[in-house]
């Protein structure tokens, strides 16, 4: 049910690591208007609905199914949101939950905590956050990445997962747009990402990815020649981007971390390790791996596993599959539409390390979220 894709020395101890143990699941939600650009994503179907696709998602991902949310999923072209496998196995495993809001429009209707964020303008401003914002969020996530695996290892004698303490921290994320800012992240750190990135389109939109990106880049260094890694996360990159770092360096020096998503993640785990070296921080990669859905590391029309291997990056994916699924909306991702989203992939490694579900059990308990949204008429899905 777990495939390694890259640096399977450090993948496969970590895995093993964590067998058996309940981890801890921290969602972080961000906004940036690259979301807004027409055709930049298909996780809303008008740009209007993409406002609201993040805070919709944590509101599903925290109540489930409801009767009356205060915010529908956002209507899809074709599919389902991701969430639902979050929710999936949050729901069935008791997977302990935290919501943290980095820069949304509007609050979210669930509990979350508040980092003092804000939205990010579009990627071709080459002025998408303040600094000092970037900055502030980037401290925010480090106090969040203590505080989260000091929930985990008791704050006594914490082991890491090298030593087989086995628990562990998923990190996740949900930012429309994100696939783009992790390409503006990833060129303006240096790496050579042009065509890699996914998207949730089922034929990425690497082109005006990068018109986006290059725009953005070149305003940016017309206003500073050389820069530092977070004048480039302010620059062209999302709220979630510099917290989720944060968090990543913090945890990584107590327990284990599952950034839990595709080439977004790939850039999160990049700038972790150009801010730690920044700012003279200590932190341990090696406790740290990366895991998504199958749709993306085997994306014909990316290279996540590419991207993962110039990165020396630990890449796992759930062969989670629906393809015998009972709804389009859910076969619709063996197509290539929507892929990954709010921690999908990585829960669904978590549910298989945790209790060993295997695909019946992962496809019954996110199919019983599909037949409960279609009790209460909740698809938005034009499928």
């Amino acid at each position: 049910m777990i495939r390694i894709y890259s640096e399977e020395a450090i993948a496969r101890p970590w895995l093993e690591a964590a067998r058996g143990h309940r981890p801890l699941f921290a969602c972080v939600l961000g906004f940036t208007e690259t979301g807004l650009l027409p055709g930049i994503s298909a996780a809303g179907a008008t740009p209007n609905d993409r406002r609201f696709t993040a805070i919709a998602d944590a509101e599903f991902l925290w109540n489930g199914v409801t009767a009356n949310p205060r915010y529908l999923l956002p209507p899809l072209n074709v599919g389902a949101s991701p969430v639902l496998i979050s929710r999936a196995v949050v729901e069935q495993q008791g997977i302990p939950l935290h919501i943290f809001n980095a820069g949304l429009p509007i609050p979210p209707p669930v509990p979350a905590i508040d980092l003092a964020g804000s939205p990010a303008r579009c990627v071709s401003t080459g002025q998408a956050m303040t600094e000092a914002t970037a900055h502030h969020l980037f401290q925010q996530g480090q106090v969040w990445g203590d505080r989260l695996s000091a929930q985990i290892t008791g704050d006594a004698d914490s082991l890491d997962i090298s030593s087989q303490s086995g628990t562990y921290l998923i990190l996740g994320e949900c930012v429309v747009g994100g696939t783009t800012t992790a390409l503006a992240m990833l060129t303006g750190l240096g790496w050579s990402a042009g065509g890699k990135v996914n998207s949730s389109h089922p034929q990425c939109n690497h082109q005006q990815k990068q018109h986006v990106v290059d725009i953005g880049l070149t305003a940016f260094h017309q206003r500073l020649k050389s820069a530092t890694p977070i004048q480039v996360a302010a620059a062209v990159g999302d709220p979630m981007q510099v917290v989720v770092a944060g968090m990543m360096i913090a945890a990584s020096c107590s327990c284990g971390v599952l950034l839990a998503g595709g080439t977004q993640m790939l850039a999160v785990w990049a700038l972790a390790q150009a801010l730690a070296e920044e700012f003279h921080l200590s932190w341990n990669p090696s406790n740290a791996i990366v895991g998504t859905t199958r749709w993306v590391a085997e994306d014909p029309t990316g290279d996540t596993v590419g991207l993962a291997q110039l990165l020396r990056v630990p890449l796992v994916a759930t062969q989670m599959s629906f393809t015998n699924a009972r709804y389009e909306q859910l076969r619709a991702y063996e197509q290539g539409f929507v892929k990954e989203g709010v921690g999908a992939g990585g829960c669904a490694i978590a549910a298989h390390l945790y209790q060993n579900w295997g695909q019946a059990e992962l496809l019954q308990s996110v199919e019983a979220i599909a037949s409960r949204m279609e009790q209460m008429s909740c698809w938005r899905s034009s499928v």
